[in-house]
């Protein structure tokens, strides 16, 4: 019997500023592994939001409010990233230092695409079989393990 992946509900704040087709969260949406949102309305007050200006770094001990709750992704140009100093919120989270592996931001610290992010999310809450599934759809995607999550 093939055991049941957990699948915490994956949100994506998109502001419509990227390339339509190199973007990975409209990707997702399209494969229905995410939800694409204008605003954080009620009742995703109480979600993570992955927001690199957080002071708090996400852990494990976010899985439970994950699972529960949902994770955002935001999705912006990284020419715009400064207006998501407005975004900080008490359940602000942001990532360790990752290097990215997408083709548009290959090799560069914390430049990350949505997909990306919501990957090294899910992998650092524990729900690693869906952050593989995620970047299972991007030809690059492995790479984004091979690099950031060597085994020692």
């Amino acid at each position: 019997m093939k055991s049941q992946v957990l699948k915490p509900k994956i949100y994506c704040l998109h502001y419509n500023e990227c390339n339509h087709s190199k973007c990975t969260s409209r990707k997702l949406n399209r494969l229905n592994l995410l939800t694409i949102i204008k605003k954080i309305e009620s009742p995703l007050y109480k979600a993570i939001i992955l927001n690199p200006f957080s002071q708090k770094i996400l852990s494990i001990d976010d899985r439970e409010k994950i699972l529960k709750h949902g994770l955002i992704v935001i999705d912006c140009s990284w020419k715009n990233i400064l207006k998501l100093k407005d975004l900080i919120s008490i359940n602000s989270r942001k990532l360790p230092s990752l290097i990215a592996v997408n083709p548009v931001n290959f090799g560069k610290w914390e430049k990350l695409s949505s997909a990306e992010a919501i990957a090294a999310a899910l992998y650092i809450t524990k729900f690693e079989d869906y952050s593989k599934l995620i970047l299972s759809k991007f030809s690059w995607g492995n790479e984004f393990f091979n690099i950031n999550y060597k085994k020692k």
